[in-house]
């Protein structure tokens, strides 16, 4: 019996690009269950292991994006300052596809259309992997917090509450 083939995401080739080891989870999606903890509940594991991707604006920078566990929520003043901005607030929903390429509940830190700056919870750099959106809805990848880093050029800070 064969295997199912995977279709790679522009965030797994860009990992096979800098020969950064990665693991693919698929599981099915609906457009009402496309958050942190649902994702969570259909691989099974704990909603801290499943780190969400932000787009936000800065005022001064422009899009910043952060990547934070599913189970803390984004603290707006904190990333606003790490980034060097007065403030920094969500991107609008409408305006995700046409800045960063992805669409709600698939929208990976790898492989966006520009290298945005990008901030991870410092929390996640003592782990031994992330699993972020692989860039398609339905589909995570897990890699080491060091070398997700590394391909988006992030900093590990404290951007939750």
């Amino acid at each position: 019996m064969k295997a199912k083939k995977v279709t790679k995401t522009n965030a797994c080739r860009i990992l096979d690009q800098e020969s950064i080891p990665y693991k693919i989870y698929e599981f099915p999606w609906s457009e009402d269950h496309i958050d942190a903890k649902s994702v969570a509940d259909q691989l099974g594991i704990a909603t801290e292991s499943i780190y969400k991707t932000l787009v936000t604006v800065g005022d001064k920078t422009g899009v910043v994006v952060a990547c934070l566990s599913g189970s803390l929520e984004l603290d707006l003043k904190a990333l606003a300052k790490v980034s060097v901005n007065k403030k920094v607030e969500m991107l609008p929903m409408k305006e995700l596809e046409k800045t960063t390429g992805y669409i709600r509940g698939g929208c990976s830190p790898i492989g966006m259309k520009k290298q945005f700056p990008t901030f991870i919870q410092k929390s996640a750099e003592s782990e031994d992997e992330m699993i972020i959106s692989a860039g398609r809805r339905g589909m995570q990848l897990a890699v080491a917090p060091k070398e997700l880093a590394q391909v988006t050029k992030a900093q590990f800070v404290d951007i939750s509450h």
